[in-house]
């Protein structure tokens, strides 16, 4: 093993790191708005959609840390990534529905777009990886 693959086996770890406390925190942010939603704007329906998407990045991400294979890991990565979409799907609904404000949106919807891209770019690693052992 060279130091390069040292190196770059050492960001991945890192960037999978983060992106799991990442995860947590917006899960966090999630159940935050959904107690707001359901306590103040008595809204039930797009808010457990997204609380449960958005809980999900984080659970997925979790399980692809003790993934059984690589293949495992990145479909475990794979279900975080269609997880985050779907929750800016439903925080896109709550803004143009007028249940959240635009501070709110753009707050969550640039945590969950960063997490997309950083969960896409583990991903596109990992499959690299693969091919070029």
């Amino acid at each position: 093993m060279s130091l390069g693959d040292e190196v770059s086996g050492l960001n991945f770890k890192i960037m999978a790191d983060i992106v799991r406390e990442l995860s947590f925190q917006f899960a966090l942010d999630a159940i935050q708005l959904y107690k707001f939603l359901t306590t103040e704007k008595r809204e039930f329906v797009l808010s457990k959609q997204f609380l449960r998407s958005a809980t999900s990045v984080g659970a997925n991400l979790r399980e692809a840390k003790n993934a059984q294979s690589a293949i495992d890991f990145i479909h475990k990565n794979a279900l975080s990534q269609k997880e985050c979409d779907e929750a800016i799907y439903w925080l896109e609904l709550l803004f143009a529905s007028e249940y959240i404000s635009e501070t709110t949106f753009n707050d969550l919807n640039a945590k969950a777009t960063s997490l997309l891209k950083i969960i896409k770019s583990i991903i596109i690693t990992k499959k690299q990886n693969l091919k070029n052992p």
